[in-house]
């Protein structure tokens, strides 16, 4: 049988790394949106997603929209590293950001933590939203969806539970 600590401690890794590898991205889009690094990162962190979708409990659907996320993502980074032309390397990166949002609004409504669900639900909204307006809207409004995900991320670290009978606090990684 699993031991639930190994299972938060694991999938609390699993959460902050995705955080650890885009919040240099996420400064990167407020100081220099154009720099090179961000795309070759902004791959690695989207692969590091591929295991934050197969820990965090979702529907198979809800699943496969992350996957499909990470996909077109990662697709959409190495166009821009290959200076394919930018409106279609965009445009699959806001396809990508409708199953991202898909997949980040279903597996939050089911997480036992409030605020996983309210960050969660708020950031699936935000990143989906802004690819049906983004040709009428900067792309400055898609960046707080940077921070928002930034802060669900961290929120899974710390809050995820996967049952109702283990408390949603930093304190559930404690030995019983």
């Amino acid at each position: 049988m699993l031991d639930p600590r190994r299972h938060y401690a694991s999938l609390r890794l699993v959460a902050l790394l995705p955080l650890v590898l885009f919040l240099p991205a996420v400064i990167a889009f407020f100081v220099d949106p154009d720099v090179a690094w961000g795309e070759y990162l902004g791959v690695f962190f989207h692969l590091s997603i591929l295991f934050l979708v197969s820990r965090l409990p979702a529907a198979p659907w809800a699943k496969a929209a992350g996957y499909g996320w990470v996909t077109l993502d990662v697709l959409a980074g190495i166009l821009m590293i290959n200076a394919v032309e930018y409106d279609t390397a965009w445009a699959v990166r806001l396809g990508g950001h409708v199953l991202a949002g898909v997949w980040i609004v279903a597996s939050s409504l089911v997480s036992y933590s409030w605020p996983v669900r309210v960050v969660g639900v708020l950031t699936g909204l935000w990143l989906a939203g802004y690819s049906f307006v983004g040709t009428v809207l900067a792309e400055e409004f898609l960046r707080p969806a940077g921070i928002l995900i930034l802060a669900w991320f961290a929120l899974l670290g710390i809050f995820h539970r996967d049952e109702p009978g283990h408390p949603a606090t930093p304190t559930s990684l404690s030995p019983a």
